[in-house]
């Protein structure tokens, strides 16, 4: 597969994950940021392949094939995510387009080898699942912090805008994965909400409490 067959199919996957529905071209070409036109010409190419079932004028849908293969390409970027904060030093907002280029890599031994050196992780920096070499991964019992309850209490378990600039964002707040956060009010006005972080009292804006997850207390 070429780099950009690659880059289709992991789109898709993210756009309809194992669903055997339909995607539109429309949201394939705006996600990828290319015209409806190439997304039909791409998806006609996959379809000789056997990695996506293509309907004219209704849209696209991966096969198991496909849904293997994505599986496989988003197990090596977020392998690549945690080698290069675990090992390399990078920060959690440099690591995703350093990634993008190192997921086409094709040697699966050197993925599992990485894999095995990382001790097998569960998830990458920011906090999404990593699927084992045959598929599989844990999904958390997560919620957007800006839709729990008053008084809830939980763990920051991931980030649901992985932007440089939130992350940025986050790193200038000390907001990070894996701090205990409890809600103590909502404003009516603008739906920001007073929290509790790590002992400390903070402000945060609807659009921050809408981009980080929680997994509440037991």
């Amino acid at each position: 597969m070429t780099r950009s067959e690659e880059n289709y199919i992991k789109t898709i996957f993210h756009l309809g994950g194992n669903s055997s529905a339909l995607i539109a071209t429309n949201a394939i070409a705006e996600q990828m940021e290319t015209k409806p036109s190439s997304v039909t010409d791409m998806a006609k190419k996959l379809a000789e392949k056997g990695l996506v079932h293509y309907k004219k004028y209704q849209g696209i849908s991966l096969t198991d094939i496909g849904i293997k293969t994505a599986l496989s390409i988003i197990r090596k970027h977020r392998l690549w995510e945690v080698f290069l904060v675990k090992k390399l030093d990078f920060t959690w907002d440099e690591v995703h387009e350093v990634a993008e280029q190192l997921e086409h890599i094709k040697s699966e031994k050197l993925i599992d080898k990485i894999d095995e050196l990382l001790d097998f992780p569960k998830f990458d920096p920011h906090g999404d699942p990593i699927p084992s070499k045959d598929g599989k991964f844990m999904e958390r019992d997560k919620q957007l912090l800006s839709d729990v309850e008053l008084n809830t209490e939980g763990v920051c378990v991931g980030v649901k805008d992985t932007s440089a600039a939130f992350l940025k964002f986050l790193d200038k707040n000390k907001i990070a994965l894996g701090n205990t956060i409890k809600v103590l009010e909502k404003e009516d006005f603008d739906q920001s909400l007073h929290i509790e972080m790590e002992g400390k009292a903070l402000h945060i804006s609807h659009q921050i409490a809408s981009n980080l997850y929680i997994k509440k207390n037991d």
